[in-house]
Formats: structure tokens, C-alpha cells, sequence
């Protein structure tokens, strides 16, 4: 449950995520936390996430106790897919001017949620719009749609077996390859990029994605396919 409730702020926009991994909406207090929220949301090691999730008491710079919420806590799973397991990561997300503006005034705050995460086995990190708003992130949103969607398993068998005939293509070479007619092309494009979406279809996520974006095959997908 959430320490603190978000309140309406007329100088900056709040709002809801729909959240599937929390099965739940969750609260945001910038469209730089929304845009966090989508990243933690694609990302396959997170178990669940939780905004607003410890109170953290300190001292200000004028020697009073105050109180201090950092915005998020993501917990990893426990078999994650990464060759390292993840402590779970509290974050407080800023804009890099309110960072420079504030350092000062926040710093004391910062360094009573890292002692915070330190005592609970957590990494307290501050994330910026540097670190969220990549190409990545432009990924993200894009591939969103796709990462829950029904897929056609013909058409997806179809796409896997030729992708990993090829070892490596892009995404209209390989639609030419398996469909010569355009409406059949048009028909199986929201396929590959739900394979791409759900992992199935490897792709750098890094670069924009595009018609001529190097994809590959990923080998348990080659697996859960045969199985």
C-alpha cells in the first residue's frame, strides 16, 4: 500500500497507469514517472512495483525532522532472466534541473533513503529523463500494444521457422520472404511485432525500431515453439 496518496498538482501532470503487472492502477505525479512506469512494465525481471512506498524520516538542512517518500519500489523476480539476481530497487525519479536547482535542499534526503535501502538489502538509485527517455523508451510504447495481444500461432510459426532459417533478417525482408501478396504481408506485421513485444524475436531495442531493424531468432522461443 502506498505511504502517501498522490495529490492533484496544477503545475505538473498526475494521472494512472494501468498496470498488469500490479493488476491494478498506479498512481503517477509526472509524465516522467508514467514514462518509468512503461519501462518497469515492459521489463520481464520485474515481479511488481509499488509508488510512493516507505515514509523515510530525516534531518533538513535547518536541523528539523522531516519526512521523505521516494516514488517507487520495483521488485525483481526471484529466477530472473538476467545472469544476476536483482535486489529490489527503490527510486526516486527527478528532472536533472530540479536535481541542479534543489541538490542542496534534496541531498539530505537522498542520503537517508540510500542508508534506508542499504538496511533493507535495496539499491536506492536517482533516475532522470536522461536514463528514461531513449529510443528505448520510444520501443517501449510502440511495442506496447503488442505485448499482451493474442497472436496468430500459424502465422507465428510461420515467421519463427524462417527467422531462424535465416539466423538474421529484418522485419520487411522477412515478411517478403514468407508472403508475396501485400495483404497477406499487412496481415501478419502486428504477428512479428508481438513476437518482437514477447521476446520471441530478438531485436537491439536500443535503435529505433524500423521496417529494416535487425532481428534474429531467440532460442527458447525456438524451444516453447517445438514443445
Amino acid at each position: 500500500m502506498p505511504v502517501r496518496k498522490i495529490p492533484k498538482n496544477y503545475r505538473s501532470v498526475t494521472g494512472l497507469v494501468a498496470s498488469e503487472l500490479n493488476a491494478k492502477q498506479t498512481a503517477f505525479e509526472s509524465t516522467l514517472e508514467r514514462d518509468f512506469m512503461l519501462l518497469v512494465e515492459f521489463d520481464p525481471d520485474v515481479l511488481s512495483y509499488e509508488e510512493q512506498p516507505v515514509r523515510i524520516d530525516y534531518l533538513s538542512v535547518d536541523g528539523q525532522t522531516r519526512h521523505y517518500t521516494p516514488d517507487i519500489l520495483v521488485t525483481y523476480h526471484q529466477a530472473s532472466t538476467s545472469t544476476m539476481l536483482k535486489p529490489p530497487l527503490l527510486v526516486e525519479i527527478k528532472y536533472r534541473r530540479d536535481l541542479f536547482e534543489r541538490w542542496q535542499e534534496l541531498k539530505p534526503k537522498f542520503r537517508a533513503a540510500r542508508r534506508y535501502a542499504k538496511e533493507q538489502g535495496w539499491i536506492f538509485k536517482i533516475i532522470t529523463e536522461v536514463e528514461i527517455r531513449t529510443p528505448y523508451l520510444k520501443n517501449v510504447k510502440f511495442l506496447r500494444q503488442y505485448q499482451r495481444r493474442p497472436i496468430d500461432l500459424a502465422g507465428a510459426s510461420l515467421l519463427l521457422q524462417k527467422v531462424s532459417e535465416l539466423r538474421s533478417t529484418d522485419p520487411g525482408s522477412l515478411l517478403a520472404f514468407v508472403c508475396q501478396d501485400a495483404h497477406d504481408r499487412a496481415r501478419l506485421l502486428p504477428t512479428l511485432w508481438s513476437l518482437v513485444a514477447q521476446r520471441k524475436l530478438g531485436a537491439d531495442l536500443n535503435q529505433q525500431l524500423t521496417m529494416q531493424s535487425l532481428i534474429w531468432p531467440v532460442m527458447t522461443a525456438m524451444i516453447e515453439d517445438q514443445e
